[in-house]
């Protein structure tokens, strides 16, 4: 197997990171809200069990459901911008790490529809949750490139991890969800 793609991938995916070393950046606007999903433990397992979820699907929901989180967190942000408080929003983050573990766990194949709606409803779940954490004097749309950056690379990354491992990997994958669901189980605890 040619592993030579996937680690230029990575380490692509991975170089923003640099810019943290230099002063004078933008860390309260696109470096924040990429660090957001990428150190929160919640939004990182989701979003990765995202792309694995759509890798291990068929036709139009392999690009749908990645694309249907994006867009619909990015709803969810600018809800948490103007101050949309809701409910229970730890809760449901916390079951969409549970959620889309067990998905990616049994390999689920839903409807498109409520696939879409399950990812939708999840995704704007932790989009208010970004939004809510807009930094001060942060300009929001940068806050929102960034976040919506790092969602994209994650989904990306769970997308390729199914994709370009050998069809032997699959059990692995299938764990990787049944870990991502104990970790939701142990928020949701929490």
């Amino acid at each position: 197997m040619n592993l030579r793609k996937p680690v230029i991938a990575l380490a692509l995916l991975c170089s923003p990171a640099l810019a943290f070393a230099h002063p004078g950046h933008d860390h309260a606007g696109l470096m924040a809200g990429m660090a957001h999903p990428l150190f929160g433990l919640d939004h990182l397992l989701a979003m990765l069990a995202v792309g694995l979820w759509a890798a291990q699907q068929q036709g139009a929901a392999r690009w749908a459901l990645p694309l249907t989180f994006v867009a619909s967190m990015l709803l969810g942000g600018v809800m948490g911008f103007y101050g949309l408080q809701v409910p229970m929003l730890e809760t449901g983050i916390a079951a969409s790490v549970l959620a889309f573990g067990l998905l990616v766990a049994v390999a689920m194949r839903l409807p498109m529809a409520l696939a879409l709606g399950i990812t939708a409803l999840f995704a704007l779940t932790h989009g208010v949750a970004h939004g809510l954490e807009l930094p001060a004097m942060a300009s929001a749309w940068t806050y929102a490139l960034g976040f919506v950056a790092a969602t994209a690379a994650l989904h990306a990354t769970g997308y390729a991890l199914v994709r370009y491992l050998p069809q032997a990997a699959a059990p692995l994958v299938r764990l990787a969800g049944v870990g991502s669901a104990i970790t939701g189980v142990w928020l949701l605890a929490n």
